[in-house]
């Protein structure tokens, strides 16, 4: 194997780690909404400097590769797409971060049943996670097929974050009390519309390192 083989396969490895931290870190901040678990919003609390130490180490081996190595053609699109994409999982870990402050500070008790039916929050979770997933497939088994995959389910996302503003105002006529609260569920629920989003940037990068295909500007602002 060449060294820049190696030096490669290396790369991956770091930056998989990054991606299995934040994508437990999203797991777990959906659990801890939807099941009011102070605990576990605690736990991605204390882990996200573990996210952000991680950043830093994936972004430093990229760019040594960068300074060692000069690569071109490919390589070099898969260590720019990786840079960015390293930014974007930073961010979704940030995300996690402000669901688990919302669930620890500003809730006060489980939400309401039938308003998270109403607000579709388990489709809208499980889709950003299974396009986080996805997202995962694709860079691993260079598959822009796959990636490009990931836009349709930012719209069923995007469709959820649209509603839910009027699901909530009507909740809030008729709970005078809860108006604080529902507004900070309201700013939850765009963190999770951002995920989405996170992840559809990622996406355009993966296709950028497979196919050499520049998406960004053709697909909706992020």
């Amino acid at each position: 194997m060449k060294h820049t083989e190696q030096e490669i396969k290396n790369l991956k490895n770091y930056h998989i780690e990054m991606w299995n931290l934040v994508e437990s870190q999203v797991t777990k901040a959906f659990d801890a909404l939807k099941n009011y678990d102070t605990q576990k919003a605690r736990e991605i609390i204390a882990r996200e400097r573990v996210v952000n130490a991680q950043e830093l180490v994936v972004d430093h081996h990229l760019e040594n590769f960068i300074a060692l190595f000069a690569p071109v053609a490919i390589d070099l699109r898969f260590v720019l797409s990786l840079l960015k994409i390293n930014n974007n999982l930073e961010r979704i870990g940030d995300f996690a971060e402000s669901i688990a402050l919302f669930v620890l500070y500003k809730q006060n008790a489980p939400i309401d049943h039938k308003l998270y039916e109403k607000l579709r929050l388990d489709e809208m979770m499980d889709t950003a996670k299974k396009m986080l997933s996805t997202a995962r497939i694709a860079l691993i088994e260079e598959d822009s097929k796959l990636a490009a995959s990931v836009f349709a389910l930012d719209s069923n996302v995007d469709e959820i974050n649209k509603d839910a503003v009027q699901v909530l105002a009507d909740y809030i006529v008729e709970n005078n009390a809860k108006s604080v609260e529902m507004l900070g569920l309201h700013a939850v629920i765009r963190r999770i519309e951002r995920v989405g989003d996170r992840v559809s940037n990622i996406a355009e990068d993966i296709v950028f390192f497979v196919d050499a295909k520049e998406l960004r500007h053709q697909t909706k602002n992020k």
